[in-house]
């Protein structure tokens, strides 16, 4: 599970980094953290369903907000996920009935065992929306490119880049929500965006930076679950910490290389 999810997160990390996005992952975990609070207190069962499709409606809203309203960009993106964190502790606070409301949070927050407790559902729906995010940015790898690099071109041969950008923030948010049970909602920014960083010390193709994230996403993400089981820390922070060194790593490499 680890592992598809990594390679699902470090599919868009390039597009995101190039196009000034990095911080709709942010927003967007803020948003499934307030999402997954609602669900612990209403004891829903399938909770990452309900949190899937809260992700995914708040995306959308995103995406219109910062377009068609006075609210632009990172302000729309401060305003939801603000909110949100705040709403999703605030929840927790008044209507929880667990005796360790700090520990549910942290967990939340910064990651736990949890992928390795998912039920039967869970992990089918896991795989199943993983799969669907790799076929999906396949199947429109062309257009995702295009509208990537040059909106108005895209524009002008013809790909509905309004379609390609809804597109792009539907699987951010499924990558949000099924990175959620690996790192914790406060950490997904880093599980997306490092591998892409990294892979841009060394590559320029946008390729190449794409199969080289995968590659060094899967490596960190193995690295971290070994290294946590072994030692007994978080599998999230761990992970992430993984793909930090990787980065520092890859830096380093890039100056030599260039």
């Amino acid at each position: 599970m680890g592992v598809i999810i990594a390679v699902c997160s470090s599919l868009l990390g390039g597009t995101l980094v190039l196009r000034r996005f990095s911080f709709i992952g942010d927003g967007l975990s803020h948003v499934a953290f307030g999402a997954m609070s609602v669900a612990a207190v209403m004891n829903l069962t399938g909770n990452m369903t309900f949190v899937l499709i809260i992700t995914i409606i708040c995306a959308v809203l995103l995406l219109r907000t910062g377009k068609n309203s006075g609210i632009k960009g990172d302000a729309a993106v401060a305003m939801i996920s603000v909110s949100s964190l705040a709403f999703g502790y605030m929840i927790m606070n008044i209507f929880s009935a667990s005796s360790n409301l700090s520990g549910d949070v942290c967990s939340t927050l910064f990651g736990s065992t949890s992928i390795l407790t998912l039920t039967v559902n869970e992990v089918y729906l896991s795989v199943g929306l993983s799969l669907a995010v790799v076929i999906t940015f396949v199947f429109f790898y062309n257009k995702i490119f295009a509208v990537t690099f040059d909106e108005d071109f895209a524009r002008a041969s013809g790909v509905n880049a309004g379609a390609c950008n809804l597109l792009v923030a539907v699987i951010t948010a499924a990558v949000i929500v099924l990175s959620m049970n690996l790192v914790g909602s406060l950490l997904i920014s880093a599980l997306i965006i490092f591998p892409a960083l990294s892979a841009m010390r060394v590559f320029r193709s946008f390729l190449s930076v794409t199969l080289c994230s995968v590659i060094l996403s899967v490596i960190c993400a193995a690295t971290g679950i070994i290294i946590s089981v072994l030692a007994g820390t978080p599998v999230g922070s761990t992970i992430v910490t993984a793909d930090a060194a990787a980065f520092i790593i890859f830096y380093i490499g890039g100056k030599f290389i260039s």
